[in-house]
């Protein structure tokens, strides 16, 4: 059986529909970074999305290649994830989709070292014919945060982060947003393939203890 991060890391992955308190690790990720409206067509979110996964998909079958990475085992490839934000906005304005500057990733196992990295998205330019530049090795340390399980379209997202945040205000926390520590969704869902209001994304705040 591949090691499925979803199933291995359950409290990161899998959330309730109510929030909860997480310390998560540190981890190693592809990230591509851009701006603009996630869903226009051909934009620059959606090429960030093939870069991604040609070099997630490169290293998952890199045992098939003469590239032998120390330590490798066959695992499923993570979920598609986001970090999101707007300059001069307190949270998050769904209605302005323009303004988001985002960085998108995919964990990676911890076996896979930049070298490995490096080897992977210059494997995929050449197999895909698909400039992978924009792609980097990101180590992100996300620590003390809350989070829930979405159900719905991302629009409606704002009813779920006011449950976190009275959460927060009963229990003694506050949102760490700012540069550093940013909103954060997990996508367990192909928003390609499932309707809106079935969609399942965990999304993520960075907070502190008041």
């Amino acid at each position: 059986m591949a090691f499925d991060f979803k199933k291995e890391y359950k409290e990161f992955y899998m959330p309730k529909n109510k929030p909860e308190i997480v310390i998560v690790p540190k981890a190693n990720y592809i990230a591509v970074r851009g701006k603009g409206d996630p869903n226009e067509e051909d934009g620059a979110y959606q090429q960030a999305i093939s870069v991604l996964y040609a070099v997630a998909y490169t290293l998952k079958m890199s045992y098939k290649t003469d590239h032998k990475i120390a330590g490798f085992f066959e695992y499923v490839v993570p979920p598609l994830e986001g970090f999101w934000w707007q300059e001069h906005i307190d949270g998050v304005d769904y209605t302005d989709k323009s303004a988001f500057n985002w960085i998108s990733v995919i964990r990676l196992p911890d076996f896979i070292t930049k070298e490995d990295f490096e080897w992977a998205v210059d494997t995929a330019a050449k197999k895909k014919k698909l400039d992978c530049s924009s792609a980097e090795f990101l180590t992100i340390d996300e620590g003390l945060c809350v989070q829930i399980m979405h159900l719905g379209a991302f629009d409606d997202e704002p009813a779920t982060v006011a449950l976190m945040d009275a959460y927060l205000e009963q229990n003694g926390y506050a949102n760490d947003l700012n540069k550093e520590r940013l909103h954060h969704e997990i996508y367990l869902s192909d928003a390609r393939k499932v309707a809106p209001e079935k969609r399942k994304t965990v999304i993520r705040h960075p907070i502190k203890k008041i």
